[in-house]
């Protein structure tokens, strides 16, 4: 009977240690310290997005996420010899998740510039954007400077937002900041804002795929070219060189210019 006892004891130890070792390992959602996990021989890298910002990266109809920035980044997986895991975080909580090493790298047509660079790195240039304005097909405006009087939205805490906040002042209540660039494009067609800024792409993607609202778009000469990056927790070389890796062969073999229509020397 005392034997039978132990061996009853020594079973439920044991049982509670396998429950304990299995928990902890579940509970883990950063990636790994190297920078992604083996799979097969490859390297799985954890990719964070905002899939709101069609035709660069959005959601299709069967919840995958698609886009040119994903075609890209595939092409770039591919060769540089790299397994990708796509995750859908939204705009803002995008920049923290990459601080809390939740993802390896993001991709959301993010432009390069001064102040992200103090806090990220970034790969090479990929893609050529720049700002345009929407507004409904019966507006006066003509410029970019014709905004000044005018409610304009954006979507928050991008190039957009930074260029409305210099033209309008960076506590102006004019500014509609929206949490997405679709929201803040519906905030001007609602009449909440007299017009939207956004990427040239994401605009002209809504203008096409929205014929029967009466829209057209403004060019501005003022708006600088922009260039997009794959944005990368600080000091974290490897992941850069191996993306610049991939990014290099996509431009020599064509590949680049076969998703983006552009040329990126």
């Amino acid at each position: 009977m005392e034997k039978s006892v132990k061996r009853f004891l020594l079973g439920i130890a044991l049982l509670c240690t396998s429950i304990f070792l299995i928990g902890c390992g579940a509970g883990s959602t950063k990636t790994s310290s190297s920078g992604g996990e083996d799979i097969g021989g490859k390297r799985k890298l954890v990719v964070g997005t905002d899939a709101t910002y069609a035709p660069m990266e959005y959601m299709d109809a069967k919840g995958n996420i698609v886009g040119i920035d994903i075609e890209i980044v595939d092409a770039i997986a591919e060769a540089a010899g790299f397994e990708v895991e796509y995750k859908n975080y939204g705009w803002e909580p995008l920049f923290p998740a990459l601080d809390n090493e939740e993802i390896d790298f993001a991709v959301s047509s993010i432009t390069i510039d001064e102040e992200r660079k103090q806090s990220f790195d970034f790969s090479d240039p990929y893609f050529v954007a720049n700002q345009l304005i929407l507004v409904q097909e019966s507006s006066d405006v003509a410029s970019f400077n014709d905004l000044k009087d005018k409610k304009v939205s954006v979507q928050i805490n991008t190039t957009g937002h930074k260029a409305v906040k210099d033209l309008l002042g960076k506590t102006s209540k004019n500014i509609v900041a929206a949490e997405t660039m679709p929201l803040a494009i519906s905030e001007m067609i609602n009449g909440n804002a007299d017009a939207a800024v956004g990427d040239n792409a994401v605009i002209l993607e809504y203008k096409v795929n929205n014929p029967k609202v009466k829209l057209k778009t403004v060019e501005d000469d003022s708006f600088e070219k922009e260039y997009y990056g794959l944005m990368v927790k600080k000091g974290n070389k490897e992941i850069v060189d191996l993306l610049n890796e991939g990014i290099q062969k996509i431009k020599e073999n064509g590949k680049l210019k076969e998703i983006t229509d552009q040329d990126m020397e």
